[in-house]
């Protein structure tokens, strides 16, 4: 009895201190301007939508029948909220890169609190993460847009997450088509008078954060097709599905959706293997910021975020490094206490820099976030942050702007 009594008191305690410690909404005391909080409470909800009838790249055998199937999309939504005298703050459970391990992770935000009509519609943001990643993984810039006034959805990409990774082709296929869906799917709930979301969304002008995969999927969303080369290559999905999302497909223009605004791409990947060219970057028409590590061995740099940045011609573009940073440069939350051990060494680098802090590169990240979406999507002057970097980090970030034509 007495062992019992003292398990149970353990476990309470670390369930505590983790829940305390694996905080997503850390601003440190050097942090950029904007990357503090805004004005608004903020409310979340966990939504699951189905597009219907889509190719299952998984059951589809190369040179068979295409098989179909619906594919189902979990969504965190954080949006501003009237939190009617609660408290700000709630837990989010999160499967880590050890799916065997479920975090627990402590925002600000309130759990099904009701949405704050009174200043939507409010610009769509959506968050797409990597391969593999959670729509948790990148919780901290969900919170923080929604605090200023943005309704922000993070997808699970299905057989892309920690706990049910499939083989790479559905990603390489599915992740542009993940990102319109879950715009549209938004952009139909908030027309809808009975559902929870009516009036709140401006749909119309959309931004997507994607990571890694998630900002591969984005470049092909902004006009970036794919060169014909890869269509046919070892990586590719069979049959060459991934045709529809090529440069060289008369449809894949007609395809993309005019309504995403402004694209913010992390650390990019897809250029150091070929699935751009040069003439395929510059279809890229849409303002994209690119945040990068120019020590990323996963997407590159030189051949990678740099190059797409340098070839993107008739985008206007930022390109911002992180000098020493690797591929988790920003976009990760901090790693979770429960991983923060020998046995997992493997899976906390995943979350972890050799050179950065975690939250230090989260304020930076959502700082530039902020900026950006508020210019383009909102029309708020924000040329005084896209402009410098903070007089703090001259010596380790590098900000570059070109315009189109450059």
């Amino acid at each position: 009895m007495f062992r019992l009594v003292v398990l149970v008191a353990l476990s309470v305690i670390s369930s505590f201190v983790s829940s305390q410690q694996n905080r997503i909404d850390i601003i440190g005391d050097d942090a950029p301007a904007l990357a503090q909080f805004g004005d608004y409470t903020i409310g979340v909800r966990t939504l699951e939508i189905v597009a219907e009838n889509r190719i299952d790249i998984i059951n589809t055998p190369r040179g068979g029948d295409t098989a179909y199937y619906d594919r189902k999309l979990m969504l965190e939504i954080w949006y501003p909220a009237d939190l009617q005298g609660a408290e700000p703050g709630t837990q989010y459970q999160a499967v880590t890169r050890n799916p065997e391990i479920t975090a627990t992770l402590t925002g600000r935000a309130v759990r099904d609190a009701a949405p704050l009509r009174a200043d939507g519609p409010y610009p769509l943001i959506i968050i797409s993460h990597g391969y593999p990643g959670n729509r948790l993984l990148m919780s901290h810039t969900g919170e923080n847009l929604a605090s200023k006034g943005y309704v922000v959805v993070s997808i699970d990409h299905l057989e892309s997450t920690y706990d049910d990774q499939q083989a790479f082709q559905s990603t390489l296929y599915n992740r542009p088509l993940d990102q319109r869906h879950v715009l549209s799917s938004m952009a139909y709930i908030s027309s809808q008078p009975d559902r929870i979301f009516s009036n709140m969304i401006d749909a119309d002008n959309t931004g997507i954060v994607g990571y890694s995969m998630g900002g591969y999927g984005l470049v092909n969303n902004l006009g970036g097709g794919y060169s014909e080369e890869i269509i046919d290559g070892f990586m590719a999905p069979p049959n060459r599905l991934l045709e529809e999302h090529a440069t060289s497909n008369p449809d894949y223009r007609n395809n993309l959706d005019a309504r995403i605004k402004a694209g913010f791409a992390v650390a990019p990947w897809g250029m150091n293997t070929g699935f751009w060219r040069a003439e395929d970057l510059a279809g890229i028409g849409v303002p994209t910021f690119y945040l990068a590590g120019d020590q990323d061995n996963v997407a590159g740099y030189e051949d990678g975020p740099r190059a797409i940045f340098e070839n993107a011609v008739n985008s206007d573009r930022y390109l911002l490094t992180l000098h020493e940073a690797g591929h988790n440069a920003g976009a990760p939350i901090p790693l979770p206490i429960e991983l923060d051990n020998e046995e997992n060494e493997e899976f906390a680098g995943h979350y972890t820099d050799e050179n950065w802090d975690s939250v230090v590169m989260n304020n930076i990240m959502d700082h530039y976030v902020t900026a950006w979406f508020d210019f383009h999507l909102k029309g708020v002057n924000r040329e005084e942050y896209l402009s410098f970097v903070p007089a703090n980090y001259e010596e380790r970030l590098s900000l570059e702007h070109l315009t189109i034509g450059q």
